[in-house]
């Protein structure tokens, strides 16, 4: 598989969700200017120091609250800064060869955007209605009964994705941003929207900006036809995601191969996007039972194909539990120390160090990137698998049992980290609990 844009096979992005990573309060009170995104320039080189190459921001727009209700996409939410200070930080980002993708939250607006204030009050049959979705409905007046919200929450407007205004604004807004030197976009709850709609709106986007970067936030469903038929480089890998950690805990590496394989089948179509953490899910860190088994988690992400994302505090195993409830997402998307990384809890620096490694093996291995992967060994607390791509590969060994893993590979000739011993005979042994990639 072919990467596209090229530099994306080289790419490890750090995410950050901005609002909660700067502190900025929950909600927008005032139009008061909070000028908190440069201290974000503060913290480029721990990111360059823990191996990334870009920066996947979360929202950074006009929002009411959490970001994704966004008021004014050509504004920076006031919380965080302006215009000037966006600029900084793209500066400094890219003076140490970081790249920076936005977070384009284009399936719904905030309540308070203005073009749906006015269809309120204009009411249906308004030019400005018809840029959100109507819902199919005789009960009632108002904007509950009247528009379609997003997963139900009131303040989430769904917006019209057949309108040709739509379309055109939704291009206007990605244009004026990538002029402003973003090398791309995420795009938000990419699977509510009509794949037909990303189809209309990026291709005019990339005759400008033929270099740029766009994925969907894909759940469910079929990645590569969502790719295919919305002309996106590429969508979020939650199917293996959801196999890593719970193959962990239910020692069943079984669960994993599974999931591996329709993997190397999506590797055939496109280069999906990799993590074991984000804004909206439980920390990793949090969500393994075992604390001995987060390292092959982490180990996992960074040794099959796949553009790996490392969402902020990850590095340092960070917990956090999502709850639904209001304010439930409070606990996975912290600040971070206004002191800079000397602010940051000794215990995380083993873990950052562990990505560090990993980052660097993927990078002097470019070719991971695309990489499939073919089980060797199989049980439910032991995997032996071989990632191998460009006549290149690498093996990896995964122990959860409480005895030592034994294996014979001729391919596998150095370790190149992890803990493992050469047995008489010619075997490796990994110890209980342990892991171990081989060249």
């Amino acid at each position: 598989m072919e990467a596209k844009p090229s530099w994306i096979q080289h790419a490890i992005w750090w995410h950050v969700y901005p609002l909660g990573f700067l502190g900025a309060p929950s909600r927008q009170e005032s139009k008061e200017i909070h000028h908190r995104l440069p201290h974000l320039i503060e913290w480029f080189d721990y990111a360059v120091e823990l191996g990334v190459s870009g920066l996947l921001l979360g929202p950074i727009f006009s929002a009411s609250t959490h970001g994704y209700d966004t008021v004014d996409y050509f504004q920076i939410d006031p919380r965080l800064g302006d215009f000037d200070d966006f600029t900084a930080v793209i500066q400094a980002a890219h003076a140490r060869g970081l790249r920076v993708l936005l977070d384009g939250v284009f399936n719904h607006v905030g309540s308070d955007f203005p073009k749906f204030q006015t269809a309120l009050s204009s009411g249906a049959g308004s030019p400005e209605s018809a840029w959100f979705r109507s819902k199919r409905s005789d009960q009632g007046s108002g904007a509950d009964a009247t528009y379609e919200t997003f997963e139900g929450h009131e303040s989430l407007i769904a917006l019209n994705h057949e309108s040709l205004e739509v379309t055109a604004f939704v291009q206007e807004v990605m244009l004026h941003w990538l002029n402003a030197g973003i090398d791309g976009w995420r795009l938000d709850a990419a699977y509510a929207v009509p794949p037909s709609f990303w189809s209309n709106v990026l291709p005019e986007v990339r005759n400008h900006y033929p270099g740029a970067y766009f994925f969907g936030e894909v759940i469910h469903g079929d990645y590569a036809d969502a790719v295919n038929r919305g002309s996106l480089d590429s969508v979020t890998q939650y199917e293996l995601w959801k196999a890593l950690w719970s193959s962990i805990n239910d020692r069943n590496w079984f669960e994993l191969a599974w999931a591996l394989n329709r993997h190397n089948e999506y590797l055939d179509t496109f280069v999906p996007v990799t993590f074991v953490g984000n804004h909206d899910v439980t920390r990793i860190a949090s969500q393994i039972e075992d604390v001995r088994h987060l390292e092959h988690a982490i180990v996992i992400l960074f040794t099959v194909g796949g553009t790996p994302c490392i969402y902020y505090g990850d590095e340092q195993a960070f917990r956090g539990i999502k709850e639904q409830r209001a304010g439930g997402d409070d606990a996975i998307r912290p600040e971070f120390p206004e002191q800079g990384p000397a602010g940051l809890a000794p215990f995380g620096w083993e873990t950052y160090r562990l990505h560090q490694q990993l980052t660097g093996l993927r990078r002097r291995n470019p070719w991971l990137h695309s990489a499939k992967t073919t089980s060797i060994q199989l049980s439910n607390t032991q995997f032996l698998y071989r990632t191998e791509g460009k006549d290149r590969r690498v093996i990896v060994a995964l122990n959860l049992d409480d005895q030592p893993m034994a294996f014979s590979d001729p391919g596998a000739t150095k370790v190149l980290l992890g803990d493992a011993s050469m047995e008489p005979g010619g075997h490796f042994a990994i110890p209980p609990h342990r892991w171990a990639i081989f060249e």
